[in-house]
């Protein structure tokens, strides 16, 4: 039993590093001289990868620059995340990249796959 312990105690350090390791990895989100903040995401068959943590974002321009790395036709929404207006949306062919230039408020937003269904990603908090 103590054996078990020990095994169950290593893997979920190992899980615990790995996790915060990745996190560490996410790059702040820069901004242009334009003033125009760029944030990258990567579009799997399912889920979004972000190159750039989007916690703490700030209100005004941004572009999200999608790349579609699922082998299969994919999209990108994205809405006002108080109003659910949709701000952008369009298809992305398999390796293609795409650029959505949206305004955001301290309403937030959220963004999702609408061909490929994903869960909405929320970006609150927004200041």
């Amino acid at each position: 039993m103590k054996a078990l312990s020990k095994v169950s105690q290593f893997v979920i350090a190992l899980a615990a590093s790995i996790f915060f390791s990745q996190a560490a990895l996410a790059g702040t989100p820069q901004t242009r001289a334009d003033g125009v903040t760029v944030i990258h995401l990567d579009e799997y068959n399912g889920y979004f990868a972000a190159e750039e943590t989007i916690a703490g974002l700030k209100a005004g321009e941004y572009e999200f620059v999608i790349t579609n790395k699922a082998n299969k036709l994919v999209g990108f929404q994205i809405q006002d995340l108080e109003t659910r207006k949709t701000l952008d949306k369009f298809p992305l062919e398999p390796g293609e990249t795409k650029i959505s230039r949206v305004t955001i408020t301290t309403n937030g937003v959220r963004y999702r796959c609408p061909i490929n269904p994903t869960p909405w990603y929320e970006i609150d908090g927004i200041n």
